[in-house]
């Protein structure tokens, strides 16, 4: 499954994994969100609602372009720098090709669609 991410003039693709939280979310698609900045490493978009968790599992290979959903806020979260997996995060998927498009700074309309 992919999907296609879309903000300000940015847009990219994300292969997804196939999982219990991944088909939650892709069910809710096509999906008007916001995407900003959190932290030093990531922006984040909230969803209209909270996702099943059951695609939780634990792992170690963390990396700039993984694709998330943090449990604590329900919000998903794309990571364009290192980060430490502290098991609240389920990941839904990769990023395809470079994760430039979520250096630009500030605060977008998102559109997120579904690639058969």
């Amino acid at each position: 499954m992919r999907i296609r991410c879309s903000f300000s003039d940015q847009e990219f693709t994300c292969l997804l994994n196939d999982n219990a939280t991944t088909r939650d979310f892709v069910s809710m698609l096509p999906l008007d969100l916001t995407i900003s900045d959190f932290s030093t490493n990531e922006k984040i978009a909230d969803l209209p609602r909270r996702l099943d968790e059951g695609g939780l599992a634990d792992y170690n290979d963390e990396a700039p372009g993984d694709l998330c959903y943090f449990r604590g806020w329900g919000n998903l979260a794309f990571f364009y720098d290192s980060y430490q997996y502290r098991g609240d995060l389920i990941r839904l998927g990769k990023i395809e090709g470079p994760v430039d498009p979520l250096r630009v700074k500030g605060e977008f309309p998102l559109r997120i669609e579904f690639l058969p």
